[in-house]
């Protein structure tokens, strides 16, 4: 390092200044952890009652095309590109008739254009042949559509359809669930199963919201905003900051 320079960590450290700790402990039993997750709960449903999905579709074919699109995306960029795809392509049918490439034009901006773009032509293409034209409203239906893996089955069949049969784990889901201790496992699938564990099911479509605006309002990765958080209290994160 050349004399008079800051390290990377400084920087940081600066950038990242703590917050007074609070008088959140650790749970030790069996019946504070309940409780404390009841109380996240309740706090969550102050902060965000009506947490939503944030993909602008008008039913559940046009959701499947923009989770789809969402991978390795922002939902923001998604929501420029989708109004003209849905103009140009208005249902399955004339998806699953248009060439990949083609269609990979008009994907181009969300990235992975190619690999997205077969994807939606195969999508339409099982959904047509497969569900009546229909998507369907079970994880094991959902699983053989090219494209929908559990994540983007969990997003469709919950907000389309008001269907619990998972906890969608999003890259906010899965950083928020291991800073606030309710899972200690960095694998998607894991990190779902433990959350179905806690988490009441009724609350598993609202809670997946819920921590997705969460992690892109005050608990960002980069900057996560605790003084401002009503969480804050039942949060013993060692990495606080103002």
């Amino acid at each position: 390092m050349e004399p008079g320079t800051r390290s990377r960590g400084a920087d940081q450290s600066k950038a990242r200044p703590r917050v007074a700790p609070t008088n959140a402990k650790r749970p030790k039993t069996a019946a504070e952890r309940r409780e404390r997750i009841a109380e996240l709960l309740r706090r969550l449903d102050k902060m965000y009652p009506g947490a939503t999905c944030a993909l602008h579709h008008r039913d559940p074919w046009e959701l499947l095309v923009a989770t789809i699109l969402s991978a390795q995306c922002t939902d923001k960029l998604v929501n420029q590109v989708t109004p003209g795809l849905f103009a140009k392509y208005p249902t399955p049918r004339d998806f699953a008739a248009v060439k990949p490439e083609v269609l990979a034009n008009d994907i181009r901006s969300t990235g992975f254009f190619n690999n997205k773009a077969k994807s939606l032509v195969g999508a339409a293409r099982k959904v047509i042949s497969d569900f009546g034209g229909q998507v369907p409203r079970t994880m094991e239906e959902m699983l053989t559509i090219p494209g929908a893996a559990r994540k983007t089955a969990n997003v469709v069949l919950g907000t389309a359809y008001g269907i619990a049969s998972g906890i969608v784990v999003d890259t906010h889901v899965q950083r928020i669930a291991r800073r606030l201790d309710l899972t200690r496992q960095t694998d998607p699938g894991k990190i779902e199963q433990d959350l179905q564990k806690i988490i009441p099911q009724e609350k598993w479509v609202l809670f997946s919201h819920q921590l997705i605006l969460h992690g892109r309002a005050l608990c960002q990765a980069r900057a996560p905003k605790c003084a401002q958080c009503d969480l804050n209290p039942i949060c013993y994160a060692k990495d606080k900051t103002a």
